[in-house]
Order: structure tokens, then sequence, then C-alpha cells
């Protein structure tokens, strides 16, 4: 729960301390800008308060590992929501609305978070997992995601803290079944593990087997 509020209040941060003209710059997701990146982060807090007023008494059917639909291709664009994103991004216009969205949503996102009980049993996407879990997955989503952000901004914002890289990279390391490297940085793990980065030769080398793996396309 812990994780979650500090990955979080971290990403909120960093949106909120990015120049206004930086938000047509790309992000780490391949063909979002800033914005759209942003204005998905927004829908990602809606689901969350849905999914936390969602209770259950079913059994649960995933953890934080095996909540996530773990692909092998990218993401392509043709997904009805994916291909809204950049059309609801460019409509909300000027940058301070889509951040005062976010941080309206992403508030009471958090809130929502603190006051839950991590032992109950919510519903989402048509699985069942506690609480706990939920927000654990979504130390993975929001760790990534500030990575995403901040990947091409010429100026620093609010980076990870280091205690949600490490979480997020241990999360990714029992997705794959496998640990990467020690030598590898946490954020180099996330940024290889999931694609977002090409790995050198020597990384490659160093993957050994987990290479062939890689990269790991959540979902």
């Amino acid at each position: 729960m812990d994780l979650f509020s500090r990955s979080w209040t971290a990403l909120l941060t960093a949106v909120a301390e990015i120049p206004d003209e930086d938000f047509a710059r790309p992000s780490g997701c391949t063909g979002w800008l800033v914005r759209d990146l942003v204005c998905h982060l927004v829908i990602d807090a809606q689901d969350v308060l849905i999914t936390l007023v969602t209770p259950t008494e079913a059994e649960p059917t995933v953890d934080a590992a095996t909540y996530w639909d773990v692909r092998t291709e990218p993401p392509t664009g043709d997904d009805p929501l994916d291909a809204l994103i950049p059309r609801l991004a460019a409509a909300y216009g000027e940058p301070a609305l889509l951040k005062f969205h976010l941080d309206d949503v992403g508030s009471a996102a958090g809130r929502a978070a603190q006051l839950a009980d991590p032992a109950v049993r919510v519903g989402t996407r048509d699985e069942v997992l506690t609480v706990g879990d939920y927000l654990s997955a979504y130390v993975l989503e929001w760790t990534l995601h500030h990575l995403d952000l901040i990947a091409y901004l010429p100026q620093p914002v609010q980076t990870p803290p280091a205690e949600t890289l490490a979480a997020a990279r241990a999360s990714l390391e029992a997705i794959a079944g496998a640990g990467f490297p020690a030598a590898f940085s946490d954020e180099d793990a996330l940024l290889i593990g999931t694609g977002r980065r090409t790995p050198t030769d020597a990384e490659t080398v160093a993957l050994d087997d987990l290479a062939a793996r890689l990269p790991l396309i959540l979902g």
C-alpha cells in the first residue's frame, strides 16, 4: 500500500512539474506524446477508483504477477481505447486542463487506495484479486509509465523513487520467472525487460537464456 502511494505521488508530481511546451514531446510509449500518456493516466486513475469499489466474495483468480497479460508483440494502436487516447488528449487543448483533471482524479484514486482494506477481494478485467495484489500490480504500472513520461524531457523533473524502482523490478522478475543480472540497474532491468530499450551485445550475453524470452509486453 505504501509503495503504491509513493509511486503514484511521484508520478503525479512529475506530471505537475512538466512545462506546458513539453507536453508535445514524445514519451517512452511508442506513438504517444507526453500529453497522450498523461491522458492515459487519467483513465488508469479512473480504473483504480472503479476497481476499489467493485468488491466480490469470489475466490482470487490472479495475484500481482499473474494479473498481467504478457504479450510477445507491442501494441499496434489499433485497439479502440489506444486509438481514442490521442484524440481525447488533443481535445483538452491546454495542458493545464489535462494536469488539473489528472490531479483531481488522481488524488481521489490515491486517497481511495489509502483507505482500502488490502485483504478485500475486487473484480477487474474479468478476474478477481485482493486489493493488496491489485495495488502492488499498479506499482509496476506507475513506475514504468513514470520512466515513459520522462524519457525524452530536456529538463529534469521528479524521478521514480528508488524503492518503487526496486519493487517494480521484483514484480517484473516474478512475471518473467527469472532474475535480471545483478549488474543491471533497476531502471535498465525495467526498460530492457519490457522492450523500452534494446540491450547491448554485452547485456544480451549477461541475460543468457532470459534474452530469448524478452521483451515482456504487459497488458
